[in-house]
């Protein structure tokens, strides 16, 4: 049996699976999955402070060598529907283009792997597929979860690929070998609210948040490592929430993030944070920061032969090698890449969460070839 990347995208584009609402997106998907022989576990996660989420896991395939795809069927809102040329859950195609919510991230990713699938003989290996309805919101009833079910009832991969848009201006011009971490916090200054006439009966913490925001933002974290940039902290807000000009206010705060490297852990970060917050003279005020959220982790994968072989394929289709990336923002294979070695591979992303959202087709049956020539070789264990 063989499916159809496009029409396969088409009827996922129509299912508006707004995050966490997956909208028929994973029904459809177990039965296609069904038709070429996985066996299927809709697994539902809840709590921890967030919506509850369906996901998907598949297997197919006993022994052997085990590779794993992932990705979400979850898309952000289309916002308003005036500024699309046409309803953004209707696929619309036109110019060798696909368009509509979640073309670009990540259902093409997604209908290309599962088409890819159907072209892998059953006793090649063990393919498996984790397929979450929560990336773009929360992520906390989704991948994170998913993946430690996978460990936890022995479902282990020796290599892992997320079909998230990887690329830059090419198909297969770049694949992320790892991501960048994400650190949130917020600094609140308190001191004594008082009338500016009289600035001896108050404590203006402003002054206080004004050497906390220099503290943080004039030291750099590190140079950058080979796969990485350097870390960079950016001030988002400073907030005293002051109406008037005749008050001296009682609090002031700042919000800041920390994109970092992997030199960096989350408690590196937090105890660094603190040491520039100690350099501080408080003059009476209290300082006190807090994490916001829950930090994400940097990862790099390790560079080996399955990267090797993924990049060969490439080379062999695009006359040239990808570069390794790990570029951008967060994504679920920080998760992944807890469990074992991870890269994100798919289409060319620049529309991606932007009205017309779209794909050029040839793209979508290029990013199949791609995966199923790399299946074929990782399951024949050639060597490079």
């Amino acid at each position: 049996m063989t499916i159809d990347p496009a029409d396969l995208l088409e009827r996922l584009i129509a299912c508006p699976s707004v995050t966490p609402e997956e909208a028929g997106a994973l029904d459809l998907l177990e039965a296609e999955l069904a038709a070429i022989g996985f066996a299927l576990t809709r697994l539902r996660f809840e709590g921890d402070g967030s919506y509850p989420v369906d996901n998907l896991f598949a297997s197919r395939g006993q022994g052997g060598r085990r590779l794993l795809f992932a990705g979400h069927t979850d898309v952000v809102p289309p916002g308003d529907s005036a500024h699309w040329t046409t309803d953004p859950f209707t696929p619309r195609i036109a110019d060798g283009k696909i368009f509509g919510r979640g073309a670009a991230d990540m259902k093409s990713g997604i209908a290309a792997f599962v088409a890819a699938c159907a072209e892998i003989p059953p006793e090649a290996g063990t393919i498996q597929l984790a397929i979450t309805n929560d990336e773009e919101a929360d992520a906390i009833n989704g991948t994170d979860k998913l993946i430690a079910w996978m460990a936890e009832n022995g479902h282990h991969f020796d290599f892992a690929i997320v079909g998230e848009p990887s690329s830059t201006e090419a198909l297969g011009d770049s694949i992320k070998i790892g991501r960048r971490g994400s650190f949130s916090g917020k600094v609140t200054v308190t001191g004594t609210q008082g009338h500016v006439a009289y600035p001896h009966k108050a404590n203006n913490p402003l002054p206080i948040l004004a050497a906390v925001a220099t503290a943080l933002s004039s030291e750099k974290l590190d140079a950058g490592t080979d796969h990485f940039p350097a870390s960079n902290l950016e001030l988002t807000t400073i907030d005293v929430g002051n109406s008037v000009g005749n008050v001296i206010p009682m609090s002031g705060s700042l919000r800041f993030n920390i994109r970092y490297n992997d030199t960096w852990t989350p408690d590196t970060l937090a105890d660094w944070v603190r040491a520039r917050l100690a350099s501080v003279d408080p003059s009476g005020t209290d300082i006190a920061f807090d994490i916001s959220g829950t930090p994400s982790r940097a990862f790099l994968s390790p560079l080996g032969t399955d990267i090797e072989t993924l990049s060969s394929v490439i080379a062999q289709r695009n006359g040239r090698p990808p570069e390794y990336s790990t570029g951008g923002g967060t994504s679920d294979a920080r998760f992944i890449a807890q469990y074992g070695p991870v890269v994100e591979c798919g289409l060319v992303g620049p529309s991606m969460h932007k009205a017309d959202e779209h794909i050029a087709l040839a793209d979508l049956t290029g990013l199949t070839e791609i995966y199923a020539a790399f299946m074929q070789r990782f399951f024949a264990g050639a060597s490079i």
